[in-house]
């Protein structure tokens, strides 16, 4: 004969439930600091492929002229000097520019525009370090700017030291930049 005063539930209980949903909690805050910092070294390491890119098609685009005369953000827009992902979508043909992080990138001529500088702005304090301390070659380097101090080939270290590099790169949020100069 069958009790029918017996009750028969199956299923979990509130501490397996909450113990689930913790373990789950504590993989998703690791997935996502881990992303983050995935998202934060690819967009360095694509910043760093735009100023090179930046750096070889300037000196391509200007290998038998005798100056970097008429070097403006919007000529190198059209020379098809910079990367078309630098360009904001919907700019077109204009002068506008930015970085993989955003900032602006800017154009100047100096010394005679025997020389060209190539500015990145808008770059958090770890970014900013990471690109002045990184080795562009010193083919032509002239001075790397950092904020307000400018580090001179022959003269200061370059590229410059990674301790220098955060001292310099004070700025909070997104507001450092850097100004390589060529010749």
């Amino acid at each position: 004969m069958k009790n029918l005063y017996k009750n028969e539930q199956s299923g979990r209980s509130m501490v397996e439930m909450l113990g689930v949903l913790a373990i789950i909690g504590v993989l998703s805050v690791g997935g996502i600091s881990g992303y983050s910092k995935a998202m934060a070294k690819y967009k360095l390491t694509k910043a760093q492929d735009q100023m090179a890119m930046i750096l070889i098609n300037i000196r391509t685009a200007f290998a038998s002229a005798p100056s970097y005369n008429g070097l403006t953000a919007a000529n190198a827009i059209a020379m098809n000097i910079v990367p078309g992902d630098m360009l904001p979508a919907g700019i077109g043909k204009g002068s506008t520019i930015k970085n993989a992080f955003g900032g602006d990138v800017k154009f100047a001529t100096a010394a005679s525009n025997t020389q060209f500088s190539i500015e990145f702005d808008g770059l958090g304090k770890e970014t900013c370090a990471s690109l002045a301390s990184s080795d562009w070659g010193s083919d032509g380097l002239v001075s790397v700017k950092v904020n307000a101090t400018t580090y001179t080939y022959g003269t200061d270290t370059l590229p410059v030291p990674p301790g220098t590099a955060i001292g310099a790169c004070n700025q909070t949020g997104a507001k450092n930049a850097i100004t390589w100069t060529y010749y």
